[in-house]
C-alpha cells in the first residue's frame, strides 16, 4: 500500500514538481530559448492583430537627439515629429471604413527621434507603436507610444523581425551604431529581395554622406551603383512624405476624417 505524502513533503517541494508553465527557472533556462523567442513573436503579433494594424512606417534615429539639445538636434527632432504627424494623418493610422489601420508609425520606443515620431502621431490623435529593448542600462519607453502598442523585447533579432515584417516604408533620421545597424539590416533585405519593395528615405543628406561613403563602396566593388536606388534623401518632413508616395506607399485615401481635437479618438 503506497504512502500518501503531505503537501510539504520533499517531493512536492522539488522544482521538478512545478508545472512547466509556471516554473520560471525552467522557462528562463537555456533549453527554452527557442520557446522564449517564439513567445516574443506571438505576444506582439497578437496585440497588433487585435488593433487591426496591417502595415507600419518604421522610423529609426538616435536616442541621443534632444528637443532642447544643441543644433541640429532640435531641427531633427522637430522634423521627425512633424513627419510622423503627416504620415499618421494621411497614411491610414486611424481606423478605416473596413476597421483596419495602415502605415502606423513604429519606432524603437525610447527617447530622441523615437520619442519625436511617437509624439507626432499623438499630435493628430493616431496610435503608434514602440518596440523597446531590454538593455544593461534600462531603456524606458517614451510617454507618447500607445500604451497597448508598447512592447519590450529581450532578443534584438525578434525585435528586428517585427520592425520588418509589416513595414510599408522606412524613414531614417541621423543616428549612430544602432541606427546604422537597423538601416543596413533593411537595405540588405531589400538588396537581396528577401523583403518586398518599400520606399526608404534618409533624412538630411549632408549628415548621411558625411558618415557613410556610399561612393567609396561602389569604387571598391562592394555594392553596385544601382544599389543606391534602394533609398532616397529628403530635407524636410514634407519631402519625406512625398518621397514615400513617389516610392509606392499607398496613402489609403478612403479613410474617414479623423475626429475633432475635442473628441476622444476611437482607439
Amino acid at each position: 500500500m503506497s504512502e500518501t505524502h503531505h503537501p510539504s513533503a520533499p517531493q512536492a517541494a522539488s522544482p521538478t514538481y512545478r508545472l512547466a508553465s509556471t516554473d520560471q527557472d525552467f522557462i528562463m533556462g537555456p533549453s527554452m530559448r527557442g520557446v522564449r523567442f517564439m513567445l516574443e513573436f506571438a505576444k506582439v503579433d497578437e496585440a497588433l492583430r487585435n488593433w487591426s494594424v496591417r502595415s507600419t512606417i518604421v522610423v529609426f534615429g538616435s536616442a541621443r537627439i534632444r528637443e532642447d539639445g544643441p543644433e541640429p538636434h532640435p531641427r531633427w527632432y522637430a522634423a521627425a515629429r512633424k513627419f510622423a504627424a503627416i504620415a499618421s494623418k494621411e497614411g491610414g493610422a486611424h481606423l478605416s471604413a473596413k476597421g483596419e489601420r495602415y502605415n502606423v508609425i513604429c519606432t524603437g520606443g525610447g527617447p530622441g527621434i523615437m520619442e519625436a515620431a511617437n509624439r507626432g502621431a499623438t499630435d493628430v490623435g493616431a496610435p503608434s507603436i514602440g518596440l523597446n529593448i531590454t538593455l544593461p542600462h534600462e531603456q524606458f519607453p517614451n510617454s507618447y507610444s500607445t500604451p497597448e502598442l508598447t512592447f519590450r523585447f529581450h532578443y534584438f533579432a525578434m525585435r528586428k523581425m517585427h520592425f520588418a515584417m509589416r513595414a510599408s516604408a522606412l524613414v531614417v533620421f541621423p543616428g549612430g551604431f544602432g541606427t546604422l545597424d537597423e538601416l543596413f539590416e533593411i537595405l540588405t533585405l531589400r538588396q537581396t529581395d528577401k523583403s518586398p519593395a518599400m520606399p526608404i528615405v534618409l533624412f538630411d543628406e549632408a549628415y548621411w554622406r558625411s558618415v557613410v561613403n556610399f561612393e567609396s563602396l561602389i569604387e571598391h566593388g562592394m555594392i553596385a551603383r544601382e544599389d543606391l536606388g534602394l533609398f532616397r534623401f529628403a530635407e524636410t518632413p514634407e519631402q519625406v512624405w512625398e518621397c514615400l508616395l513617389a516610392g509606392g506607399l499607398r496613402p489609403y485615401e478612403d479613410l474617414p476624417e479623423p475626429p475633432p481635437a475635442d473628441v476622444a479618438p476611437s482607439w
